[in-house]
């Protein structure tokens, strides 16, 4: 059957009709579960490094982007860094009004090539500034579950 066709009558085409039950799993892949494992294990951060291209990748990754090299160097990052752009959330994923706006981050840390998305706090909204630096805050080492909720936010330094 060509496009043509199935774009004029897309009946024709197979499909399914009504619910369809999966289920599935959502894994983080063998970097991803190595660092969020250094952060429940230890409340650190590991990024992986190419010799050859000088990338520390954070968060981590199997492959280099650049020259696609095998990355087995890994190394630990401190958790300072500085926002490089930030938004103010007001609403929640359901749309629904937040009783207090929420600030949202990208911070690149300090000794790696890249960052992570998360929230600021100990701040109010109109005091951060791009280039603030700020550090990760995690949490008790006890309440870690190895996800990115174990940083509980960034705050300002």
């Amino acid at each position: 059957m060509s496009l043509l066709h199935r774009i004029e009558h897309p009946d024709d085409a197979l499909n399914w009709h009504g619910d369809m039950p999966t289920e599935g799993r959502y894994t983080a892949g063998i970097a991803g579960e190595r660092f969020f494992r250094e952060i429940k294990e230890k409340g650190q951060f590991l990024a992986t490094v190419c010799l050859d291209c000088d990338i520390t990748y954070m968060p981590p990754r199997l492959y280099c982007e650049e020259c696609f090299s095998h990355l087995d160097e890994w190394v630990e990052v401190g958790s300072w860094g500085h926002v490089h752009t930030f938004t103010v959330v007001h609403r929640d994923l359901d749309n629904e009004p937040l009783s207090e706006p929420r600030i949202l981050a990208f911070v690149t840390l300090d000794d790696a090539d890249g960052g992570l998305v998360h929230y600021l706090d100990e701040i109010e909204p109109e005091d951060v500034y791009l280039g603030m630096r700020v550090e990760a805050v995690f949490r008790a080492e006890d309440e870690r579950q190895g996800s990115i909720s174990d940083i509980e936010y960034f705050r300002p330094v």
